[in-house]
């Protein structure tokens, strides 16, 4: 799968930078904490699952990440550059995106059109009313990533009339649109099929390494599969940190989260 790498990405490995800084991230809904002291950092290329039972703060933790509900304390560094109170579409344009609980697809549109319209909307030409050639470059990139979600034989095919899985897939394909650096990846897994979710983490292993991700997922099995560290949350904050295996034989993680097993 050829996804575009940039040069100023290549440099950020090269010197060891990190794709993702928190520091001391607070967010107050009022009188509630839904995040306290956060401090998180995700190397470039790395792959990263952050757990934790409902309420714990996973989905605001991606919300101050992208600016959808920005810290009400602390900072938000990408890539070195401090993005606390830029809006979504800067962080965008600096490499970030995001999938959704709730999928945000054009159901009366085929899947190539959507990603597409993805790839279109990241590129300098996306104000332009003329029709695609052959040759556009978006177009060519969406016939990359349709290939990268195993879509293939569903090219033409309407997103209403996709199963759930494979809307799954199709987000995963926009996010991929326009050469990201970081991606923040929210219950991919949800409401899956066994095949389905094997099928997620075959795409998600296949992700070229210069793409970091961010993974919140309910599915333990899968979060553990395609992570490289685990960041645990409960009532909004940080309470362990480690490698999958670090986690999964974590006794304090087993009794809150797995279940205590014997023996």
């Amino acid at each position: 799968m050829s996804i575009p790498r940039t040069d100023a990405l290549s440099r950020l490995q090269d010197t060891g930078r990190f794709a993702l800084e928190l520091e001391a991230v607070s967010r107050h809904f009022g009188a509630l904490v839904a995040l306290a002291d956060i401090n998180l950092t995700v190397r470039a290329g790395e792959r990263r699952a952050v757990l934790g039972s409902n309420g714990a703060g996973k989905t605001t933790l991606f919300n101050a990440i992208t600016g959808d509900f920005p810290p009400t304390t602390g900072s938000v560094r990408l890539f070195g550059e401090v993005v606390t109170d830029l809006p979504c579409q800067e962080r965008i344009r600096r490499g970030l995106r995001r999938t959704y609980q709730v999928s945000l697809l054009f159901n009366g549109l085929s899947v190539i059109d959507n990603i597409y319209l993805a790839c279109r909307g990241v590129s300098r030409g996306r104000f332009s009313l003329r029709r695609p050639r052959w040759d556009d470059s978006a177009m060519q990139a969406a016939e990359v990533l349709l290939a990268a979600v195993h879509l293939d034989d569903v090219r033409e095919a309407q997103v209403a009339a996709l199963s759930h899985g494979q809307q799954r897939q199709l987000e995963m394909a926009l996010a991929l649109a326009g050469a990201p650096r970081l991606i923040l990846f929210d219950e991919p897994a949800a409401g899956l099929s066994p095949t389905e979710r094997s099928e997620l983490v075959e795409i998600l292993q296949s992700l070229p390494d210069h793409i970091a991700y961010i993974i919140i997922e309910h599915d333990m099995d899968v979060a553990l599969r395609v992570a490289q560290s685990v960041t645990m949350l409960h009532n909004g904050r940080i309470f362990k940190e480690g490698t999958p295996e670090e986690i999964e034989n974590d006794s304090t993680v087993q009794e809150l989260y797995l279940g205590r097993r014997d023996g």
